[in-house]
């Protein structure tokens, strides 16, 4: 189907969000990630270290091979500038919270799923500002944008460390010197602010109403296809590197379940709310609790 003249006005539309609507997102999204920490310990990174080669691979498959084979792939695709370096801001965010959830369901490794969680975390720090410079830069349509904007990758990485960084190390902290209060915080904590952050989603949603009816069949084949080919290189290294089922199972959940709710957030503090990558980040974090829901109760079902 022949797209339509309005059609490629989408890397000019601007999605609103107001600044304390942006303020109540980063603080949403630092509550979930102190959430999280309250879950780890820092015997799970004893564990990491004393088997490097699952590091190694989930690490490789996060933060190197779907950065690459994401730029490969908008390379070959061609999708709207915006919407590409949408795609690139997706692979280069950590893997997403509810991963740790959907490994549980699928019967993979929990524990390795948390850990590397807390690990990608605090390595994105460094690689997801590299990640999209690097890629960003190499594509001229999204160099355009990046040179527009006068993305800083320092400040990029000061609000990482900020939203993600620091309430991790706080919430070991809290679970490593008052492991019972961890526990009790956690059960209320998490599902709170994981509803309150898809709450803002929705009324950002909702306040640009217009523009995402306009303009989703445009994004729909990109974050599907993205989504699942994700998947599917978490799948293929780590068998690649012979890893067993379960922990296999983990790497690709890992890889498939990015963090879109820090893509979102750095679409809104660093490219003024941009529409193509606002409503790719967005639908992402829609689009891989329904996919990998869906994949970790198959898993789960099957039987070796």
């Amino acid at each position: 189907m022949p797209l339509k003249t309005n059609d490629f006005q989408i890397d000019s539309i601007k999605i609103n969000f107001d600044t304390d609507a942006l303020w109540m997102l980063n603080i949403a999204l630092a509550i979930i990630m102190f959430g999280i920490a309250l879950d780890i310990k820092i015997a799970d990174f004893k564990r990491l270290l004393k088997n490097p080669k699952i590091v190694l691979v989930g690490l490789l498959s996060q933060f190197i091979l779907l950065p690459f084979l994401t730029f490969v792939a908008i390379y070959l695709i061609k999708p709207y500038p915006s919407f590409a370096l949408g795609m690139m801001l997706v692979a280069a965010c950590p893997g997403g919270n509810v991963s740790n959830f959907f490994s549980k369901m699928a019967k993979g490794n929990t524990a390795l799923s948390v850990s590397l969680t807390a690990f990608a975390t605090l390595l994105c720090l460094i690689m997801t500002p590299l990640n999209l410079q690097i890629w960003g830069s190499l594509y001229e349509p999204t160099n355009a944008i990046l040179k527009s904007v006068s993305l800083n990758p320092f400040e990029l990485f000061k609000l990482v460390l900020l939203i993600l960084g620091i309430p991790i190390i706080l919430g070991m902290l809290v679970n490593h010197f008052h492991s019972e209060m961890a526990t009790k915080i956690n059960k209320i904590l998490r599902p709170f602010s994981v509803v309150f952050f898809l709450l803002l989603i929705v009324i950002a949603l909702y306040d640009n109403a217009d523009i995402f009816k306009n303009y989703i069949h445009l994004v729909l084949f990109l974050v599907i296809f993205h989504n699942v080919f994700a998947f599917i290189i978490g799948y293929v290294t780590a068998k690649s590197f012979k890893l067993n089922h379960k922990d296999t199972k983990t790497i690709s959940m890992e890889t498939g379940i990015q963090n879109s709710g820090l893509g979102l957030l750095l679409v809104f503090s660093f490219f003024d709310g941009l529409g193509g990558m606002a409503l790719l980040a967005a639908f992402w974090g829609v689009w891989d609790i329904f996919s990998g829901m869906a994949l970790a109760t198959y898993w789960g079902r099957k039987k070796l």
